[in-house]
């Protein structure tokens, strides 16, 4: 059964650079616009590796959708800052897995609501839905119609926070944030993210930090402490807060070394 989409698109603004698309950009992929390219352009002279960095990133969503999915058995996943579509996407990682898992995307940037239809496909046994809502309100997005009928909150939920929270600058409203998610879903529920980090890069990888705040994208980077204090109050599984590619690597991981890398990622369980 296919998900839905209840919204009207706004306008693009190919004018002004903005990160989904600069990450599709710098994944090979189409839906981007010359704002997004120069912006990218500059991080890549500046740091080779930022490639590297984000497809280890988006294997690390690769990874963690089959442990959830296959190993903890969860059926049912909180997307929120999905980004443009880009295979494998999670509902193809968990439904590869489990048929029935059911998956809600949430995102509020318009080029992504032009391509929500890509992240409706859904096996006959499972349900995707895609809702048009802002991280900052996360009250809001469990309200969602989406939310409501597409999971049952009363049961454990796979909550997917990928490379998002590192758009939020303010520390304190990134804690606002998962917590006011975390404890709207019951015990067994999980939480995996991932966050953007300066703790192994060079002077030149630091610098992209820059690059994204001086176009108008805020972004902050974290140290392996501070994303440890994200998952406060739950369970981190092994091997608890790590750098992307070395999150449970399998034999489809890439090849990276840790200076090449600037995202920690984890999973933990609600108690």
């Amino acid at each position: 059964m296919s998900g839905y989409v209840e919204k009207t698109i706004p306008a693009l603004r190919t004018d002004i650079p903005h990160s989904a698309r600069i990450y599709d950009y710098l994944l090979g992929g189409k839906d981007n616009f010359q704002s997004d390219r120069d912006v990218a352009a500059n991080m890549v002279n500046r740091w080779p590796s930022l490639r590297v960095s984000m497809r280890s990133n988006r294997d690390f969503m690769r990874r963690v959708g089959g442990y959830l999915a296959g190993e903890l058995g969860l059926r049912q996943f909180l997307d929120i800052g999905t980004g443009l579509p880009t295979t494998p996407n999670l509902h193809e990682v968990v439904q590869g897995i489990a048929p029935e898992s059911r998956i809600v995307y949430v995102d509020n940037d318009p080029i992504v609501l032009t391509h929500a239809r890509a992240l409706l496909t859904s096996t006959p046994e499972g349900k995707t839905a895609y809702a048009d809502a802002d991280l900052n309100d996360p009250a809001a997005i469990l309200r969602t119609p989406q939310v409501r009928k597409t999971l049952d909150l009363g049961k454990p939920v796979a909550l997917s926070l990928i490379a998002i929270l590192m758009f939020v600058p303010d520390p304190k409203a990134a804690r606002r944030i998962i917590d006011t998610l975390v404890d709207a879903l019951p015990s067994g529920s999980a939480l995996a993210l991932s966050t953007g980090t300066h703790d192994s890069l060079s002077e030149e990888g630091r610098a992209i930090a820059d690059d994204y705040n001086s176009s108008g994208i805020p972004i902050r980077a974290s140290t392996k402490t501070e994303v440890e204090e994200l998952f406060r109050g739950l369970d981190l599984v092994d091997p608890g807060v790590a750098l992307v590619h070395r999150w449970r690597p399998d034999g489809l991981t890439p090849r990276a070394s840790d200076d090449q890398v600037a995202m920690y990622g984890g999973v933990a369980l609600k108690p």
